[in-house]
């Protein structure tokens, strides 16, 4: 075999690669143990309580976008008109 070839590392290199490897993965798994630990704590709420509470939302809030439920709108309430300025520049 040519010399400027070897068959094997270091065993201290091999060993060091290794430990950190290993370290590596504990922390990998350490993070991912505190990710499902946050969602654990995390509040739940049921479905159906949560349907209602859109239902709810939804019902109390106007939506300028569905006019046939909520009825017109004012040019000055709309914010989706677009804004007409007095001219082409602002000059700031």
């Amino acid at each position: 075999m040519p010399s400027g070839y070897s068959s094997r590392e270091d065993p201290g290199q091999m060993k060091k690669n290794k430990q950190s490897m290993a370290d590596l993965k504990l922390r990998r798994l350490t993070e991912l143990n505190s990710r499902l630990r946050e969602d654990l704590e995390r509040e739940r709420i049921p479905v159906s309580q949560a349907s209602k509470s859109i239902i709810s939302y939804t019902n109390q809030t106007k939506d300028f976008m569905v006019p046939s439920i909520w009825g017109g709108i004012p040019k000055g309430e709309d914010p989706y008109v677009v804004q007409t300025s007095g001219g082409c520049c602002t000059v700031m």
